[in-house]
């Protein structure tokens, strides 16, 4: 196995800089071998209620790809909040996992380190062709018009999902469809110890996902046309208010929720502290919690008017994870007979139901079991109001940049110091101040 430095905090931008030049790793030339046969390494991200969640799904699997091929993966479930610092550490060391798990955001950035396995047709076809897998979940897997860095593997979206009993006892009727709505219903239901809307505050990821869709919701994009950063205009700032002013103005999140960081909101909506929750494919997590999915219901994320759409309608980002190889790698064969396993009909059946993910693969949705109500949902925003985050190379400083000023935002709102537009443009304009200069 190869081994890894730990990675120091803010290593994201200085690794990125320094990963065209100091990438290299198992073989002598750099470009990957078969010196390692019997073993794989696999990385793969944290997508249950918790590690051994994740290790409980996953190893089953892997034992049966070592039955069926000879070859022995040893697993590592990666914290989110760890991640992708592992990730662009390896690919200034040379050592790295063989296979890892990547976020579908982060795929341009990485594919510009030089440091993955592109997959072209011949790889492709390796793995049954580029065909099989979902036009949307492919338009996440690196820039356009470049071979893709990753292979679709988990796809999901963000929806609402609602305490039935809450909603109910509020009088409540149904969940609410436009921002407008959301704010009168929590209203009435922040009350008794009980707030109306989770979230966290201070994860930069799931900050940049929601402040990415509000955005849109506001006509407007954290990058022009031809990938510069522009964090500024009047539409951003209106956005990351909007998001914000949810705790500091609207008073419908618990001053709290500024502080979480690894999926407390999810907790605090599985024990009915919290009546709304917005999150990406929540349910097999929600019932690892002791939920029954009778308890809640699952609805389109909200817009400012109208209905989901296109546009000003978007409502989810096209949410994922994506499967990777290492271009250095010491087992390319067995790396891309392990990207084949993971993508096979079956298993992507098995792991998706597991994690209540929709298949990126087209033939596995075919199974009854996205075609619950549930995933209906997930299903129809991928389709019909989900648009990918911007697939440019500097596309993990963003999010860490845009995330961490909004972590700041939220940390005013929790601490009751005002939140203006004055003061969200200034943490905007700090945040472009941290991206590599165009």
């Amino acid at each position: 196995m190869r081994s890894i430095r730990a990675a120091a905090a803010g290593a994201v931008t200085l690794s990125l800089a320094l990963a065209a030049t100091a990438c290299g790793g198992g073989s002598a030339t750099g470009g990957g071998s078969n010196d390692s046969p019997k073993t794989l390494t696999y990385w793969a991200s944290n997508q249950g209620a918790g590690i051994e969640v994740d290790k409980k799904v996953l190893q089953p699997e892997l034992d049966k790809f070592e039955k069926q091929t000879g070859i022995k993966v040893k697993l590592e479930v990666v914290p989110w909040s760890d991640l992708l610092n592992r990730i662009l550490t390896a690919t200034t060391s040379g050592q790295g996992p063989d296979v890892l798990n990547i976020g579908n955001t982060w795929s341009a950035s990485l594919q510009a380190t030089g440091a993955l396995l592109p997959w072209d047709a011949e790889n492709f076809g390796k793995i049954g062709g580029r065909d099989r897998f979902v036009d949307s979940a492919l338009g996440s897997t690196g820039a356009e018009g470049k071979d893709p860095a990753a292979v679709p593997l988990y796809s999901m979206s963000y929806a609402l999902y609602y305490n039935k009993k809450l909603f109910a006892d509020a009088g409540i009727s149904k969940p609410p469809a436009t921002w407008d709505e959301l704010v009168a219903d929590g209203k009435k239901l922040s009350k008794d110890g009980k707030w109306a809307l989770g979230m966290e505050g201070s994860n930069p990821s799931e900050n940049i996902h929601h402040a990415f869709v509000f955005a849109k919701q506001h006509g407007a994009d954290f990058f022009t046309a031809d990938g510069k950063a522009d964090f500024t205009g009047d539409g951003t700032v209106a956005a990351v208010k909007q998001y914000v002013d949810l705790m500091a103005k609207d008073k419908v999140i618990a001053p709290g929720n500024a502080e979480y960081a690894q999926n407390q909101s999810v907790s605090d909506f599985a024990k009915g502290k919290t009546a709304m929750l917005l999150w990406q494919s929540a349910s097999a997590n929600l019932e690892s919690q002791g939920m029954s999915k009778d308890d809640y219901g699952i609805a389109p994320v909200p817009v400012r008017s109208g209905t989901p759409g296109t546009g000003k309608q978007v409502n989810s980002m096209v949410a994922g994870i994506n499967l990777a190889v290492f271009k250095n790698t010491d087992n390319s064969d067995g790396a891309a007979k392990f990207v084949k396993f993971m993508t096979s009909d079956a298993e992507q059946k098995i792991l998706n139901k597991a994690y209540s993910t929709i298949p990126p693969v087209k033939s596995a949705q075919t199974d009854a079991a996205f075609a619950t109500p549930a995933n209906t949902v997930l299903k129809d925003t991928l389709a019909k109001s989900a648009v990918a985050l911007p697939q440019v190379a500097d596309e993990s400083q963003f999010e860490t940049a845009v995330g961490t000023a909004v972590k700041s935002l939220f940390a005013d709102a929790a601490a009751g110091r005002p939140v203006t537009t004055g003061s969200v443009k200034a943490a905007l304009e700090k945040a472009q101040q941290q991206m590599p200069a165009a």
